[in-house]
């Protein structure tokens, strides 16, 4: 009775518009913007979970790596042989990519021809069927008068689906089209494709890569315009693949860069995605075709299947009475009588309708006019649909791009074959739409691909050659970088001759050694206020510091010193400082107090006591008339005078390195070393008095001019000598034994190690990089250690590596900008920051960018790589150095063991990721005897200041 009553409904509608009729009997197939937003939302999910290692296996899509890295930049050349292999044809090729005489840059040459395949072979044992194909590569050769016995790369198109464990091994994972070749599922094609070769023999021929047809797609479109990261199929199947990031591939190790992967989308839905979307027709395919219930997405939108749901479709409605008068044919009801190609031709702009009736007549049909209308409609509904899946899945994959970039708009070309793609007059429109109206805010271009199999495959072993190259190149440059373990021991053993050289009274030293004239570190004990003041940079800083039972109290302001106070004269210099000085305890209403103050002057000083120090030399832009070679303490001392308005008691001044080991002193009392890695680099340490042969020396005549023997003796009372000195009729100094030996027979001492290297001892392990950094320099041929280790110079450092590079072609597609040109423009910080394992290449790239280096994802590992190895070298550079000095102290108590603390210091070590890691591992190796711990350091500059000023006064009221 039902049935009765729907041939009755569906007869009062025969009169209507045929196409309305048509749109309420497949209103299911018709998708609006939501659901195409839903199902591209759903396909995400498929994606996400088909890259993971943990839900890869039981997802759908399978989102299968393909090692391809890279896409064309336009600069790979060469020749090559190329093999397609997908159909009942096959093509063996010669590629020619910027290859002979008048050829355009990015242009490809190539000659082809076409084997047949029999069906014995596609259903035979495998090993025949690569056989066969090694034999054609053979005869194409002989025939084309290619030299057999030159070598030939050969890129392998193979359009089945396989999982590859690199860019030229993949597994076949099962056979699809006509092909059931015997003995294969599983094994490596490639493998099996260079056994042929051998077995053919007289060929001299080198398997470079395999790939799809979608990747050879993406690759051959991505050689005319560096914006193609997509490839798309839609033809007799459908595909797509694009560039992902490598840190989301979980199949395969590392996560620098990109890799393209092969979605195998036609298997969307094959775990129930789609099922409210699936209609009656996509089940009755599905039901028919070889494999039910897989590539469900590939049945509902590829070639091999639109023709057959347009039938099934014009059957049901002829059936229902809805078409032709309800009368069906034979014809009608035999499965395949409608292809794609007869879709293409029924939705033609001009003769669609006329080429509807000539199809419905071959299928012994007597259509009206409305019933020829009414079946184009129906076929442009089924081919709408499939460009909508298409376009909603495409999406799904653009915003990922987009996402994984942290973009809010995305440039991007899509690389497109396929015969549905190029035959039908439509489709390619209708797609372009969607996809622009599902991603507003994304520029799509679509490309349709020429020859996209073939040269695309010849293209990724053109690329993957050109990679090849271009790391065996590069390598070769940062090999420079790389020391051996006997070179750190070298370096180890220079620095250790230096310091033993610099403690010696005779001959130069290019590490200095120069005594700091502190005797103690803290004992936890020390209490009371104490002022620090803290001169280093173009910033000055005040600041208040409380010593209470093992606890500091830090209060501090910072002053700007002006640039025209850095450049004036001395006095002004000083009399800024001491104007800073009265403002700070104005602020922490102090002003009447007298407090004791330590002087932190982190300018090259040479010291005679602990409160007196002689400026060498200005340095970080400060050229202040009238300081270098007199006392600044004095000068400090002078200005505060000057004002009369509030009074100090200067007790001791030290470097920045001093204040780090003093200030790590009051949290460990192991910590006898300080360290600064930053902008420049230093180490001190507390040496046995005993070595320190140049201060008997230099104590009598370098002490003349500084007052009497009462006012001598007063200034080393407070050294800490008063225990274990004596002075002689000419002033010269001899140890003496006391009960208190054992606690003031060390001093520490500024090594100044940034002078190592200066007389050449460095030269087998400087590159040419480093010379131009030096020569480039304000003191060329100074401080070559320093230049080697320091923040100030390694971001210069990687600027001249980046510019041999690119000068050489190997970077920035050997585009030399003004701005890679510009000394200093590449800080030390961009090396923190591109290193920094948290960060992406893309956001690489956007450091570069804002450097004005337009590099693409290549470019920067290459970048991450070149700073990866200049800061590598200097941690272990500073490593070895540390070495040498730990060693030596174990040496000097004669320690079978030595467990010793080292304050740490400055950018390079608190802020690059690995620098400390290196530098603490460089030492394990290299001091096997010496348990060093790093600690860093706290306010070192200003609380070490503070700290020295209370052991100088601590022992000086005992």
């Amino acid at each position: 009775m039902l049935a009765v009553h729907l041939v009755s409904f569906f007869f009062s509608k025969l009169q209507e518009d045929p196409t309305k009729k048509v749109d309420r009997f497949l209103h299911a197939m018709r998708l609006h913007d939501d659901q195409l937003s839903d199902i591209s939302a759903r396909f995400q999910a498929e994606m996400k979970k088909g890259l993971s290692a943990e839900s890869h296996e039981a997802a759908a899509v399978k989102m299968l790596p393909t090692h391809v890295r890279s896409t064309p930049d336009g600069s790979e050349k060469g020749q090559f042989l190329a093999v397609d292999l997908g159909g009942s044809k096959f093509k063996v090729l010669q590629v020619k990519v910027r290859e002979g005489v008048g050829i355009r840059k990015g242009e490809v040459e190539m000659e082809e021809k076409i084997y047949p395949m029999s069906k014995e072979l596609q259903v035979g044992k495998g090993t025949e069927l690569f056989d066969h194909v090694s034999e054609s590569v053979k005869d194409f050769l002989q025939e084309k008068n290619i030299s057999l016995k030159k070598r030939h790369p050969l890129a392998f198109t193979f359009s089945f689906p396989c999982e590859q464990l690199s860019l030229d091994q993949g597994l076949l994972l099962n056979w699809c089209k006509t092909y059931r070749a015997r003995g294969l599922q599983g094994k490596d094609v490639v493998q099996v494709l260079r056994d042929s070769i051998d077995k053919t023999g007289g060929m001299d021929i080198e398997v470079l890569a395999m790939v799809n047809d979608t990747v050879a797609t993406m690759m051959t479109c991505g050689f005319d315009d560096q914006f193609c990261e997509v490839g798309l199929i839609i033809g007799t199947g459908t595909n797509a693949c694009y560039m992902e990031e490598m840190c989301h591939v979980d199949l395969v190790e590392g996560d620098e860069g990109r890799m393209c992967v092969n979605t195998e989308w036609g298997a969307f839905g094959d775990d129930g995605a789609l099922d409210d979307f699936i209609t009656e027709f996509d089940r009755d395919v599905d039901a028919a075709s070889t494999n039910p219930g897989k590539q469900i997405f590939e049945k509902m939108v590829s070639g091999l299947y639109l023709g057959e749901l347009v039938r099934l479709v014009v059957l049901k409605m002829a059936k229902l009475g809805l078409l032709f008068d309800g009368h069906v044919s034979d014809a009608l009801r035999t499965k395949g009588k409608i292809t794609t190609a007869h879709v293409a031709a029924i939705e033609e702009y001009r003769n669609g309708l006329k080429n509807t009736k000539d199809l419905l007549m071959q299928l012994d049909l007597n259509p009206s006019p409305d019933d020829c209308v009414a079946v184009q409609h129906v076929t442009t509904i089924v081919s709408f649909r499939s460009s909508n899946l298409v376009a909603a899945a495409l999406a799904a994959i653009l915003t990922r791009i987009k996402q994984n970039r942290n973009l809010r708009g995305l440039r991007i070309t899509v690389g497109v074959d396929g015969t549905v793609y190029k035959t039908h007059p439509q489709y390619p429109k209708r797609l372009h739409k969607v996809v622009r109206r599902l991603l507003p805010e994304c520029h799509v271009r679509f490309v349709l691909s020429d020859s996209g199999s073939s040269k695309g495959a010849a293209l990724v072993a053109a690329v993957a050659q050109r990679l090849a190259s271009q790391r065996r190149k590069v390598y070769e440059v940062l090999s420079q970088f790389q020391l051996s373990p006997e070179e750190l021991q070298l370096v180890k053993a220079r620095m250790r001759a230096g310091l033993e050289a610099g403690l010696r009274p005779e001959g130069p030293s290019t590490i200095k050694m120069l005594p700091s004239y502190v005797c103690r570190t803290p004992n936890g004990k020390e209490k009371g206020k104490y002022l620090a003041l803290d001169l280093g940079g173009t910033n000055f800083r005040a600041l208040l510091v409380r010593f209470k039972r093992h606890n500091a109290r830090l209060y501090h302001k910072l002053y700007t010193i002006p640039l025209e106070i850095m450049q004036g004269t001395g006095e002004e210099l000083f009399d800024h400082i001491a104007q800073c000085v009265c403002d700070f305890l104005d602020y922490m209403g102090m002003k009447n107090a007298h407090l004791p103050a330590g002087f932190t002057f982190s300018f090259p000083c040479e010291q005679t006591a602990i409160d007196t120090g002689t400026l060498v030399s200005w340095t970080k832009g400060f050229k202040a008339t009238d300081c270098e070679g007199h006392n600044v303490v004095n000068m400090l001392r002078e200005a505060i005078k000057r004002r009369n308005d509030f009074d100090l008691d200067i007790v001791a001044m030290i470097n920045d390195t001093v204040g780090s080991m003093m200030s790590c002193a009051y949290e460990d009392p192991q910590c006898e070393i300080g360290m600064i890695a930053g902008t420049g680099t230093n180490l001190c340490y507390m040496e046995d008095l005993k070595n320190i042969e140049k201060i008997e020396q230099s104590r009598g005549t370098t002490e003349k001019d500084k007052g009497t023997l009462k006012e001598e003796e007063k200034k080393v009372e407070l050294a800490d000598f008063e225990s274990i000195m004596r002075f002689s009729r000419n002033g010269g100094i001899q140890t003496r034994k006391t009960e208190r030996d054992a606690e003031t027979s060390k001093m520490c001492i500024n090594t100044e190690w940034g002078g190592l290297g200066d007389d050449g001892s460095l030269e087998d392990i400087i590159t040419v990089h480093d010379s131009e950094v030096d020569q480039n320099s304000v003191n060329p041929g100074k401080q070559r250690f320093e230049k080697l280790t320091s923040g100030m110079y390694l971001g210069e450092i990687v600027r001249q590596v980046l510019l041999a590079l690119t000068r050489r072609g190997l970077l920035f597609r050997g585009h030399v900008t003004e701005t890679l040109k510009t000394p200093g423009i590449f800080e030390t910080k961009y090396l923190s920051q591109i290193e920094s394992d948290n960060l992406a290449l893309l956001q690489v790239r956007c450091i570069l960018q804002k450097l004005g280096l337009d590099s693409n994802c290549d470019d920067s590992i290459i970048v991450k790589q070149v700073c990866g190895a200049v800061s590598r070298r200097a941690a272990q550079l500073c490593g070895a150095g540390l070495a040498a000095v730990v060693d030596k102290i174990r040496e000097n108590r004669t320690l079978d063991r030595l467990n010793i603390t080292v304050g740490v210091d400055g950018a390079l070590y608190r802020l690059h990721p690995h620098f400390s890691q290196v530098l603490q591992e460089t030492v394990r190796v290299m001091a096997p005897q010496c348990e060093v711990t790093f600690l860093p350091s706290e306010e070192g500059s200003g609380k070490g200041a503070a700290l020295i000023a209370a052991v100088v006064r601590q022992k000086h009221e005992m």
